[in-house]
């Protein structure tokens, strides 16, 4: 059955004030604040919590997941620098919110999920919303090496460590955002230079729902 879009001068005046908020925590990217200003987040969520999903807050979305908090969102997507027609990886697709955002700004996106109840359902509401990435059921440790390499490359769950598969799946000039630990994580930005030299960098701390490894 085809999924109806309903996005009303109602929840857009809610989009533009949690834009407004996000711009106030530091948020600067005009692109980033544009594309979640677009995206209708209340379509990720049961209807019966339309009243959340305009929060800046996480919330549950089932198999033991959330949709994230719109600042994550937004920070990670900032870290990125994405660049129109770049080809980005995510790790996570979750809700399929943070997808969005990534077409909504040009990206060519290529998302790997893990959890067979996420992996379902995302994909008739993307395409619902008029964005056509390519969506994968795996393990993120591995990435996706078939379309490799990526320009960037967003991981939206806590990593225990760097999966060097991710690493060397990034074009030399790329980017990685990838919150790194296991309680609470740190998130980290690492850079491939053009002679394939790693750096990273370390920033705010973040809590995520854990990465976990292929269940085979």
């Amino acid at each position: 059955m085809a999924i109806k879009i309903t996005d009303t001068f109602r929840h857009q005046g809610m989009r533009k004030k949690l834009c407004d908020e996000l711009r106030a925590k530091g948020i600067v990217s005009t692109d980033v604040l544009q594309a979640i200003n677009a995206i209708p987040r209340h379509m990720f969520m049961d209807k019966a919590f339309l009243e959340f999903a305009y929060q800046d807050k996480a919330f549950p979305i089932g198999a033991g997941q959330t949709i994230s908090q719109p600042y994550t969102v937004a920070y990670q997507t900032q870290m990125l620098e994405i660049k129109r027609g770049e080809k980005v990886l995510e790790i996570g697709t979750g809700s399929g919110f943070q997808t969005c955002v990534l077409c909504k700004m040009g990206a060519r996106v290529y998302s790997v999920e893990r959890q067979r109840e996420l992996y379902d359902y995302p994909p008739k509401l993307i395409e619902a919303l008029g964005y056509s990435p390519k969506l994968f059921y795996g393990d993120g440790f591995k990435g996706e090496p078939m379309f490799a390499p990526y320009d960037k490359i967003i991981v939206t769950c806590g990593a225990p460590n760097i999966p060097k598969a991710l690493i060397d799946q990034l074009k030399p000039g790329g980017r990685m955002i990838i919150p790194v630990g296991m309680d609470d994580q740190i998130m980290t930005l690492v850079v491939k230079d053009m002679d394939g030299k790693i750096t990273s960098s370390e920033f705010e701390k973040f809590r995520f729902v854990p990465m976990l490894p292929d269940k085979s």
